[in-house]
Order: structure tokens, then C-alpha cells, then sequence
């Protein structure tokens, strides 16, 4: 299992979704559930992975899923520093 930091270099990126969906119950009501995971983009494996899921062992239908993918880091934007050099 990668840490967080790792996938970020590999270029996962941040996804939140925000899924709307009919209650069981009261299918004229709509309720929100939000999700997060580190996923990649433009694929989005994750997301729709879940989205599958929801829609296979879940009762309340989905009517609509807006996300958004943020990039934390890149490979370009971080680098290790071996020493440290103090200057007076």
C-alpha cells in the first residue's frame, strides 16, 4: 500500500463527488452523500468503480454525480533534500 504522499507523485490526485440520489422510500426526495478517494484523471477508475457499486448494491437510484479532481502535487513540485546547508 502506498502512502498518500507516494500516489500523489504517481499522479493521483484528489476526487470529491457529490452524489445526488431518489430515497428508497421517498422517491420524489432527493438526498446528497459525499465521497472521497485519491483517483486518477482523466479515467477516474475509483469513481466509477463506486459508482458502480452504488448503482448494483444500493437502493436509492442516482440522479446525478458532479466531482471535482484537484492535483495536490506534482513530480515537478516536490524534491528531496538530502542535506541542509546553514548559512550565517
Amino acid at each position: 500500500m502506498q502512502s498518500e504522499t507516494e500516489m500523489m507523485l504517481h499522479g493521483y490526485g484528489l476526487t470529491t463527488a457529490e452524489m445526488f440520489y431518489h430515497m428508497p422510500d421517498y422517491p420524489h426526495v432527493l438526498n446528497t452523500f459525499v465521497w472521497q478517494d485519491y483517483d486518477r484523471a482523466p479515467d477516474h477508475d475509483r469513481l466509477l468503480e463506486f459508482i458502480g457499486f452504488w448503482q448494483d448494491k444500493l437502493d436509492g437510484p442516482l440522479h446525478s454525480v458532479r466531482f471535482v479532481h484537484r492535483k495536490l502535487i506534482s513530480p515537478g513540485e516536490w524534491r528531496n533534500v538530502i542535506g541542509e546547508f546553514h548559512y550565517h
